[in-house]
């Protein structure tokens, strides 16, 4: 234990000489560079986990596309934790990965133009005068979205969302402070709306599946989840299509959720061919909310993603009333047994999942009408530009003097 006690400190003081002497390296790079130049608009995506750069990867494309900004990636909340103690940060792996793609990154947070969240941010201090552009990864029915604002008001959010629902919701929780709401749908959703970039046979083939079988996805949440009530039932019960398991990323590195979540599954799907664990490198849900004919969830923010996509997702009923956070406060703002009642199929028998893909694969002429009401009430639109409205606001706010947080 002792030694294990030595290494774990002897990487955190390597981290945090790592951190100083870099600190201010972007700021002397960006200087150097704009000399004599015209000085570029400088833009953070504040990537606090990986699983969020798949909300912002359109934006980062669009901006990157555009000379007249410097775009940089940070990630500095992502971390497991090992041994029931250590956590130890993946900082430096999760940047290399950026570099990898082809993007610039940095490690100073400071001194930017536009800074890109998506979530609440810690230390808004931190950030300096900037337009702080809050694009949620996923709220879905879940309650934290309000309460961090609510904690928050103080701080200037540009809050971007993605229709009348989230909109109307932000204004009846009070918790808006002095922060702005933009509706503009779901950048995240974009590839799905305008490229080719999906190919059904080839994502079911790269997983050694039967493309002419129905594709049925498992997106649990980590909290509250499905997991341990549906684990058994649903490997019994899909033998005849595809079954792709999307855990949420917080089941994979033991902080917020037991490492049992992504064990149980590692060891389940040795024994099913017909199933497949997708990685937690595959931190994207697109490639498999295109090829799934239908989707299972509980309370995850993918259930409004796969309603975007016009498909018929199933919802496992949770009793919400028991659902609560430590200070008693409900962690679900929606009751999920009811919402998305007539346009979703729900469940509460895990014996029943069966025959709730089997309702869900079926075709419902007043369930389609109905399904396309409610899309019309979560999102502003699905048309694959909301990252491009995002960017004009962007360029309108940065002439607004206003639009910046300005910190205590």
């Amino acid at each position: 234990m002792f030694s294990l006690c030595a290494l774990w400190f002897l990487l955190n003081v390597c981290d945090k000489i790592h951190n100083f002497l870099d600190k201010d390296f972007y700021k002397l790079y960006n200087d150097c560079c704009m000399k004599g130049k015209k000085r570029r608009i400088k833009v953070l995506f504040k990537i606090g986990f990986l699983y969020h750069k798949s909300a912002f990867d359109p934006l980062i494309r669009i901006f990157e596309k555009d000379n007249t900004y410097d775009v940089r990636l940070s990630c500095k909340e992502e971390k497991e934790k090992y041994l029931w103690i250590f956590i130890h940060s993946l900082e430096k792996q999760m940047l290399k990965r950026f570099k990898k793609e082809g993007h610039n990154v940095t490690l100073s947070e400071s001194g930017f133009d536009v800074v890109f969240t998506g979530d609440t941010v810690t230390n808004p201090g931190k950030l300096g005068r900037t337009i702080i552009c809050f694009v949620n990864h996923g709220s879905g029915i879940k309650n934290i979205m309000y309460r961090n604002l609510a904690r928050d008001k103080k701080t200037k959010y540009m809050i971007f969302v993605e229709g009348d629902y989230r909109e109307k919701k932000l204004h009846e929780k009070n918790c808006l402070g002095i922060s702005r709401v933009f509706k503009v749908g779901m950048p995240k959703l974009d590839p799905l709306f305008n490229s080719d970039k999906f190919n059904r046979e080839s994502i079911l083939r790269s997983l050694h599946l039967d493309c002419k079988k129905k594709t049925v996805l498992y997106a649990p949440t980590y909290k509250p989840t499905s997991i341990f009530a549906l684990k058994d039932s649903l490997f019994r019960y899909t033998k005849c299509y595809n079954l792709l398991i999307k855990l949420h990323p917080y089941s994979w590195f033991g902080r917020y959720a037991p490492h049992r979540h992504h064990r149980i599954f590692e060891n389940m799907v040795r024994n099913f061919s017909h199933a497949v664990l997708l990685p937690k490198e595959a931190y994207s849900i697109l490639p498999y909310l295109f090829v799934a004919d239908t989707m299972i969830t509980e309370a995850s923010s993918t259930m409004f993603e796969f309603l975007a996509t016009g498909k018929t997702g199933i919802i496992y009923n949770l009793n919400s009333e028991k659902l609560r956070h430590s200070d008693g406060s409900p962690i679900l703002d929606e009751d999920n047994r009811t919402f998305l009642k007539d346009v979703f199929v729900h469940f509460s028998e895990p014996e029943k999942i069966g025959d709730a893909i089997e309702d869900a694969l079926t075709i419902d002429t007043a369930r389609e009408k109905r399904k396309e009401l409610m899309r019309k009430e979560l999102f502003y639109a699905l048309d694959g530009n909301a990252s491009l409205r995002v960017k004009k606001i962007i360029e309108k706010l940065l002439k607004d003097n206003d639009a910046r947080n300005n910190p205590a």
